[in-house]
């Protein structure tokens, strides 16, 4: 994440997580001066409900911004098991929410989950 503004949580793979990690990744954009996305919550609850269900311990989100887009990305931390599903929901799903681009990707160390979304800069505060 060199050259760029970056931010992760590690949360335990619960089924509150998805709500904590929206609500994490919206307060660090507007930390950042960006107005929320547009399905940012769903975007988020998604990616994160999907890798929580691998059935592992954590799992970690990742958000960063550059160039008035911002990257989320959700990871399972669970070795893929044997018909691990890659992704012929989630995806439709992300680009349904308004993604710009998204992916998966199931390997040994985990799922990823991740999408790119289109930043809108907050409006200014008047003098």
């Amino acid at each position: 994440m060199r050259n760029r503004r970056g931010a992760s949580w590690s949360l335990e793979a619960r089924p509150w997580a998805p709500a904590k990690a929206a609500g994490k990744v919206a307060e660090r954009l507007a930390e950042w001066g960006f107005e929320t996305p547009r399905h940012l919550d769903e975007v988020v609850r998604l990616a994160v409900s999907t890798v929580v269900g691998d059935g592992g311990r954590r799992v970690s989100v990742h958000v960063s911004e550059q160039d008035g887009r911002a990257l989320v990305l959700a990871f399972s931390h669970r070795p893929a098991t044997p018909g691990a599903s890659s992704g012929e929901t989630v995806l439709p799903a992300l680009r349904d929410l308004g993604a710009d681009s998204c992916g998966t990707e199931v390997t040994g160390e985990g799922r990823r989950v991740w999408a790119l979304l289109t930043l809108t800069p907050a409006p200014a505060d008047p003098p």
